[in-house]
Order: C-alpha cells, then sequence, then structure tokens
C-alpha cells in the first residue's frame, strides 16, 4: 500500500478530499495545499488518470530526522536508489519547504542530487544526469521544521496540464481551477453551461469533459510510466475501462463565445484534442451581443482582472456591461463569476447570493453566485 500526498491549490483541499475518497482512496487526511492518502498501484494510476484536481500525486518513499545539510545527504543515502533509479535514466529534484539550516530550495536539491549519484557511482561506477524538463523519475523533497519527507513523482508534469490545451489565451485559467469552480457551483450535466467570456475555452471544455465523463488525464503521459516497477498492462486495462465509461450524447448544451475570432479558434482547436468538438458550441460574439441561448441554465465566466484587456480600457465601464447583460438578458439562469478585484465585482451591480473564496494562483478570488429572476 502506498502512502500519497495529491498536492492541490490552496483553499481547494476539502474538494480534493472527496474527489479521492470518491476514487476509492483509503485513509484520506486534508492538509495544507494537499490530501494525504494510501492506496494500491492500481489507486495510484487511477487517481493519475481521473482526479480534476491535483497538481501532483507524491509516493512517500522515507522521512527521517534533518536539521542540516550533513542529515539530509545521509538520509537520502539510507534509501537504496537502485530499486528506483538506473544510472541510465535521468532524474530531477523539486525540494520544496525550509527551516534555519535549509532555507534555499536549490541548494537543498543540489544536495539531495549529489546524495543520489554519489551512491550510485559508489555501487555502479555510473550515475544518472540530471534533465529538468522530461526526467525519467522525478524526486520530490519537503522539508518542514527539523524533518525531511522524501517522495517520488508519479505525475510528471502537472496533472492541471491535460494535454489538450497547447493553445491558451492571454490569462489562462489553470483547467484544475476551472474544475474546482465547476465543482463548487454543483453545475449537474442535464443544465445548459454558457461561458460568454470564455478565452480559449477552458471553462466549457472541463464541464464537457465531465459531463461525458471523460476522464482528464487520457490526453497525457504520466511520471510512473518511466518508474523501474511500471505496470503497462494495468495502466491500459484502466484506460480502457475509462474509455468505455465515457458518454455518447451531453445531456444539455455547453456553450462558449468571445469576442476574439483568434481566442475562439484556439477554443476550437483544444476541444478538438480533448475529443469534444462535435458536442461543443464555441463562436466569436462580443458581450454586448451576447442573449441567453436557452430559458434556463447556468452562466459561468471569469472576466478581466485587469491582465487581459487593453491598459486603457474601462474595465468598471465592463464589468457594468456584465451585469447589465445578465440583468436583462439572462432571468431564470444562475450565473457565477470569478473576480480577482473587489471594486470591479461591485460594478456588476448585483448582489450576490453566495460568495466563495478560491485562489487563482497566488491572487486571493471570489466566485460570485448570482441568482437572475
Amino acid at each position: 500500500m502506498n502512502q500519497c500526498f495529491a498536492t492541490v491549490a490552496r483553499g481547494l483541499e476539502a474538494l480534493a478530499t472527496q474527489e479521492l475518497e470518491q476514487l476509492g482512496a483509503s485513509s484520506v487526511k486534508s492538509g495544507f495545499c494537499g490530501v494525504a492518502f494510501e492506496g494500491d498501484r492500481a489507486l495510484l494510476y487511477r487517481a493519475n488518470l481521473w482526479a480534476r484536481l491535483p497538481f501532483h500525486i507524491l509516493v512517500k518513499l522515507h522521512e527521517f530526522p534533518c536539521r542540516d545539510a550533513e542529515d539530509l545527504y545521509r538520509g537520502i543515502q539510507t534509501i537504496d536508489w537502485s530499486q528506483y533509479l538506473t544510472p541510465d535514466q535521468t532524474l530531477a529534484v523539486n525540494a520544496t519547504g525550509k527551516h534555519e539550516q535549509l532555507n534555499h530550495s536549490h541548494f537543498t536539491a543540489l544536495q539531495v542530487k549529489n546524495a543520489i549519484v554519489d551512491q550510485q557511482q559508489a555501487a555502479f561506477g555510473d550515475r544518472s544526469n540530471v534533465e529538468t524538463q522530461a526526467p525519467d523519475v522525478r524526486i520530490n523533497v519537503y522539508v518542514d521544521r527539523d524533518h525531511c519527507t522524501v517522495s517520488l513523482d508519479s505525475s510528471g508534469d502537472s496533472l492541471h496540464r491535460r494535454g489538450y490545451r497547447p493553445a491558451v489565451g492571454a490569462a489562462p485559467l489553470k483547467e484544475s481551477l476551472a474544475a474546482a469552480l465547476i465543482q463548487l457551483s454543483g453545475w449537474q450535466p442535464e443544465q445548459m453551461f454558457y461561458d460568454p467570456l470564455c478565452g480559449s475555452g477552458t471553462l466549457p471544455l472541463e464541464a464537457s469533459l465531465k459531463a461525458l465523463n471523460i476522464a482528464p488525464g487520457l490526453f497525457r503521459r504520466f511520471g510512473f510510466e518511466t518508474w523501474l516497477d511500471f505496470d503497462p498492462d494495468l495502466l491500459e486495462q484502466l484506460i480502457q475501462e475509462a474509455e468505455s465509461s465515457q458518454r455518447d450524447l451531453l445531456p444539455a448544451p455547453i456553450w462558449g463565445s468571445d469576442r476574439s475570432e483568434e481566442v475562439i479558434q484556439q477554443a476550437i482547436a483544444n476541444a478538438q484534442r480533448c475529443g469534444v468538438l462535435d458536442h461543443i458550441w464555441f463562436s466569436p460574439i462580443e458581450l454586448s451581443d451576447v442573449v441567453a441561448p436557452a430559458d434556463s441554465g447556468v452562466l459561468f465566466c471569469n472576466p478581466p482582472y485587469g491582465e487581459r484587456l487593453e491598459r486603457d480600457s474601462d474595465l468598471g465601464a465592463f464589468y457594468k456591461l456584465l451585469g447589465d447583460v445578465l440583468k436583462q438578458r439572462f432571468k431564470g439562469w444562475t450565473a457565477f463569476v470569478l473576480s480577482g478585484n473587489k471594486e470591479l465585482s461591485q460594478s456588476i451591480g448585483l448582489k450576490s447570493s453566495q460568495r466563495v473564496a478560491v485562489y487563482n494562483g497566488t491572487l486571493p478570488c471570489q466566485l460570485m453566485k448570482y441568482e437572475l429572476y
């Protein structure tokens, strides 16, 4: 049974806990910016394939007291690295956390790398090379107070990078945050979904993946695929199960629009990459021309907070226009607006029925819910 830790964005720990429990993880415990859990190899692969919220899923190898650089070096050398890494494989070390003696992550990572390659050199007369972009094995080291935890990163690239979105707009929303916002809203696939400020399409695409029960990890590779104990048959079985569980049709329409023809083309390209182009509708429409495409549904949008429009544009007027469009044209709908600017959100001119605090990267934001009567 593996002891694992899923890293998530701040504030999403409770949602990620629910998600991992639903996937079959055991001993699930929420922490700061992450969730600890246990599971076998099949659960580890399934969590990487299906979890929509985590960034990385780490598998713990060892923990030990660590007061300084010497303790760190010795502790790393107590691990038999030949179980996880051969000299002809590449490695990368990611260090997080710190205390007084180890307060620079680059130095900590260097010390860990030295301990590993020195062990290899002594045993085999050869050593792994460092490869920061696409290593065979990613090692994660977390130093907290006088304690060090060493893990392998089973995900490789962050799981929010689904693999369907090389085309992005100017200020893209992370796929994992988009999935979390949809989860927080309580939206159900039987309700129409519309994003009138969709950019490269992240919110409608994540809604489509959820509604069609498409595993978000189907479009990418994982870190564990280059591990020495990788079981390709198990992964193939899980992929086949995921593909056979997909739905053929959306229960209700999912639409996205944006003022820019160029970003709509990006959204269409992204929809094609994740196999939902035949299910989803994208079109270039100015916000001032947007009308409700149905009597009821859920409207979602992530309007600009300052970076996404020209600097001389009047964002206050833009938010007022958004509020007017919602008030006048979306009666019977529920709207969710993500905003990182309290002053701008007041320009919408509507009273929110609910506000949920979330982080978009390091920026504190609010997801505001509006019941439109």
